[in-house]
């Protein structure tokens, strides 16, 4: 069985990943797909419009074999470790292709472009640190590092753009781990990756549909033409039996208890929590009255909305600096949480499984593992939204829910 691997978070999926998944089948001459999704948790810091299970229920009603968690250890940061993540997972998966999605369309020029930043790193590195001395943020000033390295040269990545610089470090793991996967590349259709408002099309991106759901005080109805059936269905039932989708504003009181109720030097050691930022948090916390206002009033040049957001889900979750760094710098994954699987999904994995070099997942209950007991702790976190006794049947999940089985023929999960 040729098999194909995606890295995605589906916050929802929509018919731009449907577009994209059959697309990345049809170019790599797929028999299955394993998707590598992130948790409660996503990369630019924000809880996941619906939980994980749901998402993994759309995305085996959409075509995906296997649905398996990227930890938060990897979820939850900047595209070179969520990347580093992702692709350890998938060669341990003994993937054959990873496709992504990206605005440039050509995968000779992320090799390219790979190559040219390998042969030219110090200069690369020594101008990244001079525009940061500036006050530039570390993305804009990798970003302003990279144009004037690559100014004169041809076919050469514009890494300004969000899924460019995914799929550039997405290459680049694959080559410092010495993985056998082969990289392949979509070019990106219609909607841009943080377009804020519909188009004439049936694709939109999930950042409007997202603001449009938060802005229509759960009349969703329009996003209908926008997402396959199946998410639409999905949607439908989670707002009906929770009553609301998860933004930050909902983690906005417990945010604010945990910056006040901390010193600085117990902020200082949550991770990503640099330069004094600590008393900042504290000092502009107190004046704020929603999530947006803290965020509005808390951005700088220096840091940015996503990187800021990710400071806050890790004081939500109190993600120390010395674990996270033990557990990230290994820049692979110490197990495979197994979330959903079709038929064929099993198939493959009772396939592939003795040939694993690290453990298959099921059920996280007597497993001891630091990464894994992070994602026991975001998914505790996300369940703080809920009213008793929802959150804690929503905590208890986490350890007794089996993964999810889909049924082709009959469209139905058990």
């Amino acid at each position: 069985m040729k098999s194909l691997g995606v890295i995605v978070e589906y916050n929802p999926f929509h018919n731009g990943h449907l577009f994209h998944l059959t697309q990345s089948k049809e170019a790599a001459r797929a028999d299955v797909v394993i998707a590598v999704m992130s948790g409660q948790f996503l990369q630019r810091g924000e809880p996941a419009l619906v939980s994980k299970w749901t998402r993994t229920k759309m995305a085996l009603a959409s075509g995906v074999d296997v649905v398996v968690e990227l930890p938060y250890a990897f979820a939850t940061q900047k595209a070179e470790v969520f990347a580093s993540g992702s692709i350890s997972i998938l060669s341990a998966l003994k993937c054959d292709t990873v496709c992504f999605g990206s605005e440039q369309g050509k995968i000779e020029d992320f090799y390219r472009t790979l190559h040219i930043m390998e042969e030219h790193k110090d200069s690369y590195d020594r101008n990244v640190q001079r525009y940061m001395k500036e006050g530039y943020s570390f993305p804009k000033a990798s970003s302003l590092a990279f144009i004037q390295l690559t100014e004169d040269k041809e076919h050469i990545l514009d890494l300004t753009k969000p899924n460019n610089i995914l799929g550039y470090h997405y290459i680049k793991a694959i080559m410092e781990q010495n993985s056998s996967l082969k990289g392949l590349t979509i070019e990106r259709t219609a909607a841009g990756y943080h377009d804020p408002t519909f188009n004439e099309t049936s694709i939109a991106s999930a950042t409007s549909i997202r603001k449009h759901i938060f802005g229509n005080n759960g009349d969703f109805e329009k996003v209908q033409r926008f997402v396959p059936p199946k998410t639409y269905e999905l949607l439908s039932l989670y707002y009906k039996q929770t009553g609301s989708f998860h933004r930050w504003e909902d983690y906005f009181t417990l945010l604010k208890y945990r910056i006040l109720c901390s010193t600085s030097s117990e902020l200082a050691e949550i991770y990503e929590v640099e330069e004094g930022l600590e008393n900042r948090l504290q000092q502009t916390i107190k004046e704020s009255h929603s999530f947006h206002e803290f965020m509005t009033r808390l951005k700088t040049k220096r840091y940015t909305w996503t990187r800021l957001q990710r400071v806050c889900t890790h004081i939500l979750t109190n993600t120390k600096k010395e674990v996270m760094l033990a557990v990230s710098a290994k820049k692979q994954s110490e197990y495979i949480r197994l979330l959903g699987m079709s038929q064929k999904g099993r198939a493959y994995l009772s396939k592939v499984k003795k040939d694993l070099d690290i453990p298959l997942v099921a059920k996280v209950s007597g497993i001891n593992s630091t990464m894994l007991e992070m994602d026991v702790r975001a998914t505790q976190t996300y369940a703080m939204k809920f009213d008793e006794p929802s959150r804690s049947h929503w905590m208890q999940q986490e350890f007794s829910r089996p993964p999810i089985r889909y049924h082709e023929e009959e469209e139905t999960f058990d």
